[in-house]
This record gives C-alpha cells, structure tokens and sequence, in this order.
C-alpha cells in the first residue's frame, strides 16, 4: 500500500476570536478521515522517530471528533470554541501517548483524553465557587443537569427546583448526600460571575473578581490523580498489565484479578519457587505497572 504524502499544510486551524463554530466545523471537515492502515504507520514514526508531520496528520484527522465531544458538553456557561481548544491540546496528548500496537483505534484511545481535558477545564472555570474535585463530586457536576432533564421527561418534574423526594432520588442515583446535591444544584442554577467583574475601587485602585481566586495548582501526583477518571485508569492498567512478562502478568492475575486471589504460598507451590520470590516478583510486576500509569498519565 502507497501512503498518501503528508505535507506541512495539514496544520490546527487557527482558532481566532472571530471563528464561530460552524465556521470551525466547515474548516476541519477538509481534513480527510485516516484508514487504519494510514493511522497505524502515522502512530508508528510518532512513536518510533517522534515525526511531527506524522503527528500533526493525526491531530488534523481528528479535529471532528473534538468538535463533537466539545458539543455534546455544551451547557456550562463555557464558550463552545474554549471547549475545543482544550479538546485539542488533550487530542495532542493522546498523539504523544498511543501505542498502536495495542491493537486499539486511535479514537478509541484519544476520546479519553479530550473528555477528560474538557471536563478539567469546566471545573476550573466554573464561577468563583470551588467545586469538589473528589470523583463523586466532579460526577455529580457533570451528570445532574442530565438527571433532571431525564426526570422532567418522565414525571411531573417540569420546573428547575428539586423537591425533597426528588432530591433525595438524584442524591441516591449520583451516590452523594442530599445536602451535596442542594448545594451543588444552587452553584448550577446560580449563573457564572465575569471574572473581570470589579468587586472594589477606591479610586486609587480596583479588585477585579480573578484577583481573588486562590492558587489553586495541585502537584504533580495529586493531578494525575485527579485529572485521570475511571475509565481511563482501567484502561492504563490493562495497557500495563500488556507489557509484563507472561509470569508476572500471572501472579498480578492470581494475586488480585480473581474472585478468590491466590496466596504467595500458594503461588510458590504452584510455581516450584520460594514465597520470597513470589514475592520479589510481584513487587516488581506492580512498580511496572505504577512506573506505566504515570509515565503515561
């Protein structure tokens, strides 16, 4: 198979101020969608020779699904082309991160990314009010909107405030209190606030409303942590269980992948060696699969 040339042209369109969406949508639909075949050997010299034509090919040919993803999010008071923008720099990161030995489509792979990036992007740009960042709360930030609107279209829920009962059902749906959902509710139902609102002039000075944000920048470990949700997570650690060793991939399996996990006596006896070094083995086989999920994070 010849592969189509790849040229400098095939660049990010420039997302100027005055780009509307549909604008944007007639601008990435030029770029032709990727076989994959063409995908595999473009993944291939961005792992290999780290080719940045190649790169920016998988990057254009997946402008669409960005632009999909950034619709389907709509609704949190953020601009559809700051969705996008952040979509794509997650779209980049995916780009640096697939293996496409794996076996996994590209867009499989990146979806991920992009959600996740978008979703970072929403919280920390929502209002002055910190939302939770725990699992359970960027859960309820996302899905209770969707909830309500679900309810509306089933029962007499036909108005944005929650009753008790109500409340109470959508508390025991997202699993959080019903204090949780009041108050995440209210920060929903409140509007956003301009960030270059002026909270105070005296004349001689003025306090815009971003002057009071807190620094609010995790560490490195506390942001992978964040950053990453369950699916993606899932699917890092069956990429890493890939890359062990067929015995170590075993002993992870046997030791913590199974209804009834096997001891280290156990597995000593079944694999004729020590217990220690079982041990030994498995330690190993999980700083591995740690050293994988972080450096791919």
């Amino acid at each position: 198979m010849t592969e189509k040339k790849t040229t400098h042209d095939e660049k990010l369109p420039i997302l100027s101020t005055d780009l509307t969406f549909s604008k944007y949508i007639n601008e990435v639909k030029k770029y032709p969608t990727l076989t994959p075949e063409e995908e595999y050997m473009l993944a291939k010299r961005v792992q290999e020779y780290h080719d940045v034509v190649a790169a920016e090919k998988l990057v254009t040919s997946h402008l669409k699904l960005v632009a999909k993803m950034a619709y389907k999010m709509r609704g949190y008071g953020i601009a559809l082309m700051d969705l996008v923008s952040e979509g794509n720099i997650g779209l980049m990161h995916a780009v640096k991160k697939f293996d496409p030995d794996l076996g996994n489509r590209f867009s499989t792979y990146a979806m991920w990314w992009i959600k996740a990036a978008m979703q970072e992007f929403i919280i920390k740009s929502w209002s002055l009010v910190k939302i939770g960042t725990t699992s359970a709360q960027k859960k309820l930030f996302f899905n209770l909107n969707k909830a309500k609107k679900r309810l509306r279209s089933v029962s007499d829920l036909n108005h944005d405030q929650l009753d008790q009962s109500t409340a109470e059902r959508l508390a025991d749906e997202l699993n959080v209190s019903s204090k949780e959902l009041y108050e995440m509710d209210s920060r929903l139902s409140g509007g956003d606030i301009s960030l270059d609102q002026e909270v105070f002039n005296d004349g001689d000075s003025n306090i815009k409303a971003i002057d009071l944000l807190p620094e609010t920048k995790d560490n490195q470990e506390t942001s992978f942590i964040d950053f990453e949700n369950k699916s993606m997570q899932k699917k890092l650690f069956k990429e890493a269980l890939l890359r062990l060793s067929e015995r170590e991939r075993e002993i992870i399996t046997n030791r913590y992948l199974k209804e009834e996990n096997k001891t280290l006596s156990d597995l000593s006896k079944e694999y004729d060696i020590s217990t220690e070094r079982i041990r030994q083995i498995e330690a190993r086989a999980i700083e591995k699969i740690k050293k994988y999920c972080l450096d791919n994070s």
